[in-house]
Protein backbone atom coordinates (compact mmCIF):
# COMPACT_ATOMS: atom_id res chain seq x y z
CA UNK A 1 0.00 0.00 0.00
CA UNK A 2 1.49 3.18 -1.09
CA UNK A 3 -0.18 6.33 0.51
CA UNK A 4 1.06 10.42 -0.46
CA UNK A 5 3.11 11.84 2.08
CA UNK A 6 3.94 15.27 3.05
CA UNK A 7 5.78 16.36 6.13
CA UNK A 8 4.74 19.20 8.98
CA UNK A 9 6.67 19.04 12.04
CA UNK A 10 4.70 20.18 15.08
CA UNK A 11 6.13 23.99 15.97
CA UNK A 12 5.79 22.76 19.92
CA UNK A 13 9.22 20.48 18.37
CA UNK A 14 10.63 22.81 16.67
CA UNK A 15 10.38 25.44 20.12
CA UNK A 16 11.87 22.97 22.13
CA UNK A 17 14.70 22.21 19.61
CA UNK A 18 15.64 26.19 19.63
CA UNK A 19 15.26 26.30 23.69
CA UNK A 20 17.83 23.20 23.71
CA UNK A 21 20.49 25.13 21.55
CA UNK A 22 19.87 28.20 23.40
CA UNK A 23 20.77 26.35 26.93
CA UNK A 24 23.83 24.50 25.58
CA UNK A 25 26.56 23.76 27.87
CA UNK A 26 29.73 24.36 26.29
CA UNK A 27 33.18 22.09 26.38
CA UNK A 28 36.33 24.04 26.69
CA UNK A 29 39.45 23.84 23.90
CA UNK A 30 43.15 24.04 23.91
CA UNK A 31 44.89 25.71 20.95
CA UNK A 32 45.10 22.17 18.96
CA UNK A 33 41.53 21.17 18.40
CA UNK A 34 40.36 17.51 18.38
CA UNK A 35 37.26 17.38 16.42
CA UNK A 36 35.17 20.03 15.42
CA UNK A 37 36.37 23.69 15.66
CA UNK A 38 34.38 25.21 19.22
CA UNK A 39 34.35 28.65 17.58
CA UNK A 40 32.47 27.15 14.40
CA UNK A 41 29.93 25.01 16.43
CA UNK A 42 29.09 28.08 18.62
CA UNK A 43 28.67 30.05 15.43
CA UNK A 44 26.90 27.69 13.79
CA UNK A 45 24.38 26.83 16.93
CA UNK A 46 23.55 30.63 16.88
CA UNK A 47 22.62 30.33 13.62
CA UNK A 48 20.49 27.43 13.72
CA UNK A 49 18.87 28.81 16.57
CA UNK A 50 17.75 32.62 15.42
CA UNK A 51 17.77 32.50 11.34
CA UNK A 52 17.98 28.96 10.33
CA UNK A 53 13.87 28.09 9.08
CA UNK A 54 12.92 24.57 8.82
CA UNK A 55 9.72 25.37 7.15
CA UNK A 56 11.83 26.33 4.16
CA UNK A 57 13.36 22.61 3.91
CA UNK A 58 9.53 21.43 4.59
CA UNK A 59 8.62 23.42 1.52
CA UNK A 60 11.52 22.21 -0.30
CA UNK A 61 10.92 18.05 0.33
CA UNK A 62 6.91 18.67 0.44
CA UNK A 63 7.66 20.17 -3.43
CA UNK A 64 8.82 16.78 -4.60
CA UNK A 65 5.71 13.97 -4.56
CA UNK A 66 7.17 12.04 -1.31
CA UNK A 67 5.48 8.66 -0.12
CA UNK A 68 4.99 6.04 2.53
CA UNK A 69 4.92 2.65 1.17
CA UNK A 70 3.93 -0.05 3.33
CA UNK A 71 5.92 -3.88 2.57
CA UNK A 72 6.24 -7.05 4.62
CA UNK A 73 5.06 -4.93 7.52
CA UNK A 74 8.06 -1.69 7.20
CA UNK A 75 7.46 1.75 6.21
CA UNK A 76 9.57 3.11 3.46
CA UNK A 77 9.33 7.16 2.77
CA UNK A 78 10.57 7.77 -0.40
CA UNK A 79 10.21 10.23 -3.26
CA UNK A 80 8.82 9.13 -6.60
CA UNK A 81 9.71 11.86 -9.10
CA UNK A 82 8.52 11.06 -13.01
CA UNK A 83 10.45 12.43 -15.61
CA UNK A 84 8.42 14.56 -18.34
CA UNK A 85 10.35 12.77 -20.96
CA UNK A 86 9.45 9.65 -23.04
CA UNK A 87 11.42 6.56 -22.45
CA UNK A 88 13.14 7.63 -18.98
CA UNK A 89 15.27 5.13 -17.23
CA UNK A 90 14.32 3.89 -13.29
CA UNK A 91 16.94 4.76 -11.04
CA UNK A 92 16.97 4.39 -7.72
CA UNK A 93 19.21 5.84 -5.29
CA UNK A 94 20.33 5.02 -1.81
CA UNK A 95 21.89 7.12 0.75
CA UNK A 96 23.91 6.17 3.48
CA UNK A 97 24.81 7.26 7.25
CA UNK A 98 24.85 10.61 8.58
CA UNK A 99 23.33 11.42 5.46
CA UNK A 100 19.51 11.13 4.45
CA UNK A 101 16.98 11.18 1.65
CA UNK A 102 17.55 14.86 1.53
CA UNK A 103 21.38 14.44 -0.15
CA UNK A 104 19.75 14.30 -3.49
CA UNK A 105 17.10 17.11 -3.45
CA UNK A 106 19.80 19.25 -5.71
CA UNK A 107 20.34 16.40 -8.22
CA UNK A 108 16.31 15.78 -8.50
CA UNK A 109 15.82 18.82 -11.77
CA UNK A 110 18.45 17.66 -13.52
CA UNK A 111 18.21 14.09 -13.44
CA UNK A 112 14.23 13.75 -14.22
CA UNK A 113 14.80 17.30 -16.13
CA UNK A 114 17.36 16.11 -18.97
CA UNK A 115 15.96 15.49 -22.46
CA UNK A 116 18.87 13.14 -23.55
CA UNK A 117 18.78 10.88 -20.95
CA UNK A 118 16.00 11.34 -18.66
CA UNK A 119 15.55 9.50 -15.54
CA UNK A 120 12.51 8.57 -13.16
CA UNK A 121 13.69 8.83 -9.90
CA UNK A 122 13.10 6.99 -6.55
CA UNK A 123 15.41 7.94 -3.04
CA UNK A 124 13.97 5.78 -0.52
CA UNK A 125 14.97 6.21 3.21
CA UNK A 126 17.14 3.63 5.14
CA UNK A 127 15.21 2.22 7.58
CA UNK A 128 15.76 3.22 10.91
CA UNK A 129 16.22 6.85 9.17
CA UNK A 130 14.27 9.83 8.60
CA UNK A 131 10.34 9.29 8.05
CA UNK A 132 10.81 5.56 7.36
CA UNK A 133 9.98 2.72 9.81
CA UNK A 134 12.95 2.88 13.26
CA UNK A 135 12.46 -1.38 13.63
CA UNK A 136 13.64 -2.30 17.19
CA UNK A 137 14.62 -6.18 16.52
CA UNK A 138 17.08 -7.52 14.76
CA UNK A 139 18.44 -8.72 11.56
CA UNK A 140 17.42 -4.90 9.69
CA UNK A 141 20.14 -5.33 7.30
CA UNK A 142 21.36 -4.94 3.95
CA UNK A 143 20.76 -7.58 2.56
CA UNK A 144 16.43 -7.10 3.67
CA UNK A 145 16.57 -3.51 2.43
CA UNK A 146 17.52 -4.61 -0.86
CA UNK A 147 14.88 -7.10 -0.56
CA UNK A 148 12.44 -4.49 0.11
CA UNK A 149 14.08 -2.07 -2.56
CA UNK A 150 13.08 -4.29 -5.38
CA UNK A 151 9.42 -5.01 -4.13
CA UNK A 152 9.31 -1.20 -4.17
CA UNK A 153 10.04 -0.79 -7.99
CA UNK A 154 8.06 -3.41 -9.02
CA UNK A 155 5.00 -1.93 -6.61
CA UNK A 156 5.78 1.13 -8.86
CA UNK A 157 6.04 -0.44 -11.66
CA UNK A 158 9.48 -0.66 -12.39
CA UNK A 159 10.64 -4.43 -13.28
CA UNK A 160 14.45 -3.56 -14.68
CA UNK A 161 16.14 -0.03 -13.10
CA UNK A 162 19.37 0.98 -12.46
CA UNK A 163 20.87 0.76 -8.71
CA UNK A 164 22.49 3.56 -7.53
CA UNK A 165 24.48 4.32 -4.03
CA UNK A 166 26.79 5.89 -1.68
CA UNK A 167 27.93 5.04 1.44
CA UNK A 168 25.29 1.90 2.80
CA UNK A 169 23.52 2.95 -0.45
CA UNK A 170 26.72 1.43 -2.10
CA UNK A 171 25.91 -1.51 -0.06
CA UNK A 172 22.62 -1.90 -0.39
CA UNK A 173 22.85 -1.28 -4.26
CA UNK A 174 25.32 -4.23 -3.70
CA UNK A 175 23.49 -6.39 -2.67
CA UNK A 176 20.73 -5.69 -5.45
CA UNK A 177 23.11 -6.90 -8.01
CA UNK A 178 23.59 -9.79 -6.12
CA UNK A 179 20.54 -11.24 -5.03
CA UNK A 180 18.23 -9.97 -7.71
CA UNK A 181 20.73 -9.48 -10.84
CA UNK A 182 17.64 -10.18 -13.15
CA UNK A 183 16.27 -6.75 -12.06
CA UNK A 184 19.53 -4.15 -12.71
CA UNK A 185 20.04 -3.21 -15.73
CA UNK A 186 23.22 -1.33 -14.10
CA UNK A 187 25.10 -0.48 -11.12
CA UNK A 188 26.72 2.43 -10.08
CA UNK A 189 28.65 3.97 -6.58
CA UNK A 190 30.29 6.40 -5.77
CA UNK A 191 31.56 4.93 -2.89
CA UNK A 192 33.04 1.32 -2.41
CA UNK A 193 31.80 -0.46 0.63
CA UNK A 194 34.05 -0.48 3.83
CA UNK A 195 33.41 -4.40 4.45
CA UNK A 196 33.74 -5.50 0.58
CA UNK A 197 36.94 -8.36 -0.34
CA UNK A 198 36.80 -9.72 -3.29
CA UNK A 199 37.28 -13.68 -3.71
CA UNK A 200 41.56 -14.25 -3.88
CA UNK A 201 42.23 -17.50 -5.51
CA UNK A 202 44.60 -19.64 -3.36
CA UNK A 203 48.65 -18.55 -3.42
CA UNK A 204 47.38 -14.91 -5.16
CA UNK A 205 48.56 -12.03 -4.03
CA UNK A 206 47.12 -8.05 -4.40
CA UNK A 207 49.51 -6.04 -7.07
CA UNK A 208 51.70 -3.25 -5.60
CA UNK A 209 48.84 -0.83 -6.33
CA UNK A 210 46.36 -2.23 -4.68
CA UNK A 211 48.12 -2.90 -1.25
CA UNK A 212 49.36 0.72 -1.31
CA UNK A 213 45.70 1.61 -2.02
CA UNK A 214 44.77 -0.27 1.23
CA UNK A 215 47.30 1.20 3.60
CA UNK A 216 46.15 4.59 2.35
CA UNK A 217 42.52 3.72 3.38
CA UNK A 218 43.82 1.57 6.49
CA UNK A 219 45.87 5.50 7.62
CA UNK A 220 42.43 6.97 6.72
CA UNK A 221 40.15 4.95 9.21
CA UNK A 222 43.07 4.96 11.75
CA UNK A 223 42.77 8.91 11.99
CA UNK A 224 39.39 9.04 11.17
CA UNK A 225 36.88 6.14 11.89
CA UNK A 226 36.24 5.77 15.55
CA UNK A 227 33.08 6.93 14.88
CA UNK A 228 32.13 3.72 13.39
CA UNK A 229 34.37 1.42 15.92
CA UNK A 230 31.65 3.22 18.25
CA UNK A 231 28.75 3.10 16.51
CA UNK A 232 29.41 -0.81 15.71
CA UNK A 233 29.51 -1.86 19.45
CA UNK A 234 28.00 1.09 21.75
CA UNK A 235 25.49 2.72 19.69
CA UNK A 236 23.53 2.79 22.38
CA UNK A 237 25.30 4.35 24.91
CA UNK A 238 26.39 7.21 22.35
CA UNK A 239 23.08 7.67 21.94
CA UNK A 240 21.59 9.01 25.44
CA UNK A 241 23.71 12.37 24.48
CA UNK A 242 23.26 12.65 20.87
CA UNK A 243 19.34 12.21 21.03
CA UNK A 244 19.48 14.67 23.95
CA UNK A 245 21.62 17.76 22.98
CA UNK A 246 21.18 19.26 19.35
CA UNK A 247 24.27 20.64 19.75
CA UNK A 248 25.98 16.89 20.57
CA UNK A 249 24.59 15.61 17.26
CA UNK A 250 25.12 18.73 15.10
CA UNK A 251 28.65 18.37 15.78
CA UNK A 252 29.03 14.58 15.87
CA UNK A 253 27.00 14.33 12.43
CA UNK A 254 29.01 17.46 10.86
CA UNK A 255 32.30 15.80 11.95
CA UNK A 256 31.87 13.33 9.39
CA UNK A 257 31.28 15.69 6.51
CA UNK A 258 34.37 17.35 7.53
CA UNK A 259 36.23 14.54 7.75
CA UNK A 260 34.86 12.87 4.74
CA UNK A 261 35.36 15.86 2.64
CA UNK A 262 38.25 18.48 1.12
CA UNK A 263 40.48 19.00 4.82
CA UNK A 264 41.66 22.30 2.68
CA UNK A 265 38.32 24.23 2.39
CA UNK A 266 36.29 25.34 4.78
CA UNK A 267 32.62 23.35 5.46
CA UNK A 268 30.87 26.43 4.94
CA UNK A 269 32.60 26.29 1.51
CA UNK A 270 31.68 22.66 0.31
CA UNK A 271 28.10 23.19 1.39
CA UNK A 272 25.53 25.51 2.73
CA UNK A 273 24.68 25.88 5.83
CA UNK A 274 20.76 25.50 5.72
CA UNK A 275 21.43 22.11 4.32
CA UNK A 276 23.84 20.80 6.55
CA UNK A 277 21.51 22.32 9.20
CA UNK A 278 18.33 20.61 7.30
CA UNK A 279 19.85 16.92 7.77
CA UNK A 280 20.67 17.09 11.33
CA UNK A 281 17.48 18.65 12.27
CA UNK A 282 15.96 15.87 10.06
CA UNK A 283 18.04 13.35 12.91
CA UNK A 284 16.47 15.05 15.52
CA UNK A 285 12.88 15.63 15.01
CA UNK A 286 12.51 12.24 13.64
CA UNK A 287 15.05 10.89 16.75
CA UNK A 288 16.91 8.25 14.12
CA UNK A 289 20.31 8.80 15.66
CA UNK A 290 19.86 5.81 17.34
CA UNK A 291 18.17 3.45 14.83
CA UNK A 292 20.56 4.86 11.99
CA UNK A 293 23.93 3.94 13.94
CA UNK A 294 22.44 0.60 14.27
CA UNK A 295 22.84 -0.36 10.98
CA UNK A 296 26.63 -0.78 12.03
CA UNK A 297 26.53 -3.42 13.94
CA UNK A 298 24.20 -5.59 11.16
CA UNK A 299 26.59 -4.58 8.52
CA UNK A 300 29.63 -5.70 10.52
CA UNK A 301 27.37 -9.17 11.04
CA UNK A 302 26.95 -9.54 6.97
CA UNK A 303 30.20 -8.72 5.26
CA UNK A 304 30.61 -7.96 1.67
CA UNK A 305 33.12 -11.18 1.62
CA UNK A 306 33.01 -12.63 -1.80
CA UNK A 307 33.37 -16.41 -2.00
CA UNK A 308 34.86 -17.99 -4.95
CA UNK A 309 31.52 -17.72 -7.03
CA UNK A 310 30.11 -14.22 -6.03
CA UNK A 311 31.00 -11.74 -8.81
CA UNK A 312 28.78 -8.68 -9.77
CA UNK A 313 28.02 -9.30 -13.27
CA UNK A 314 25.58 -6.28 -14.23
CA UNK A 315 27.54 -3.76 -15.70
CA UNK A 316 29.11 -1.43 -12.85
CA UNK A 317 29.96 2.18 -12.83
CA UNK A 318 32.15 3.75 -10.51
CA UNK A 319 32.65 7.73 -10.01
CA UNK A 320 35.62 8.18 -7.83
CA UNK A 321 35.73 11.40 -5.51
CA UNK A 322 39.10 12.80 -4.70
CA UNK A 323 37.66 12.70 -1.26
CA UNK A 324 38.20 11.34 1.49
CA UNK A 325 41.60 9.83 -0.18
CA UNK A 326 40.72 5.96 0.96
CA UNK A 327 39.53 4.81 -2.63
CA UNK A 328 40.58 0.60 -3.14
CA UNK A 329 42.55 0.34 -6.38
CA UNK A 330 40.61 -0.52 -9.81
CA UNK A 331 42.21 -3.90 -10.06
CA UNK A 332 40.81 -4.60 -6.25
CA UNK A 333 37.03 -3.08 -7.14
CA UNK A 334 37.30 -5.15 -10.57
CA UNK A 335 38.09 -8.54 -8.87
CA UNK A 336 34.26 -8.71 -7.71
CA UNK A 337 32.29 -6.28 -10.01
CA UNK A 338 32.31 -6.09 -13.42
CA UNK A 339 33.29 -2.44 -14.21
CA UNK A 340 32.60 -1.10 -17.68
CA UNK A 341 32.82 2.62 -16.25
CA UNK A 342 34.94 4.32 -14.03
CA UNK A 343 35.36 8.19 -13.92
CA UNK A 344 38.11 10.09 -11.49
CA UNK A 345 36.02 13.15 -10.20
CA UNK A 346 38.03 16.26 -10.73
CA UNK A 347 35.93 17.42 -7.30
CA UNK A 348 33.83 16.24 -4.76
CA UNK A 349 33.93 14.19 -1.72
CA UNK A 350 31.52 11.22 -0.19
CA UNK A 351 28.29 13.67 -0.13
CA UNK A 352 28.67 13.98 -3.85
CA UNK A 353 25.22 14.14 -5.03
CA UNK A 354 24.72 17.36 -2.22
CA UNK A 355 28.30 18.75 -2.36
CA UNK A 356 28.93 18.68 -6.37
CA UNK A 357 25.40 17.84 -7.75
CA UNK A 358 25.66 18.79 -11.97
CA UNK A 359 28.90 16.40 -11.46
CA UNK A 360 26.88 13.21 -10.02
CA UNK A 361 23.99 13.54 -12.65
CA UNK A 362 26.06 14.27 -15.48
CA UNK A 363 28.31 11.29 -14.61
CA UNK A 364 25.20 8.75 -13.53
CA UNK A 365 23.61 10.17 -17.36
CA UNK A 366 27.51 9.14 -18.93
CA UNK A 367 27.26 5.54 -17.49
CA UNK A 368 23.88 5.33 -18.17
CA UNK A 369 24.88 5.97 -21.72
CA UNK A 370 27.20 2.93 -21.56
CA UNK A 371 24.43 0.63 -21.06
CA UNK A 372 22.00 2.40 -23.14
CA UNK A 373 21.05 -0.45 -25.55
CA UNK A 374 20.10 -2.45 -22.19
CA UNK A 375 18.12 0.37 -20.91
CA UNK A 376 16.18 1.36 -23.79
Amino acid sequence: MIQPFQIHIAQTVLDDLKARILTARWPDAINNEHGMSLSFMKELADYWANDFDWRKTETAINAWPGFIAEIDGYKIHFLHIKSKHPNAIPVIISHGWPGSFLEMLKVLPDLTGNATTPFDVVVPSLLGFGFSSKPVEGGVNTSLMASLWVKLMDVLGYHKFIAQGGDFGAIISTRMAMQYPEKLIGLHMNYIPFNYKPFMPPGEKLSKEETDAQQQMFRFFQAEGAYAQVQTTKPLTLSYGLNDSPVALCAWILQIFRSFSDPDVPLEQLFEKDELLSNVTLYWITQTIHSSMRLYSEVQKEPLDFGEHDFINVPVGIAHYPYPRSFPARKYVERGYQVRYWKDMPAGGHFAAMEQPALFAADLREFAGTIYSSVR
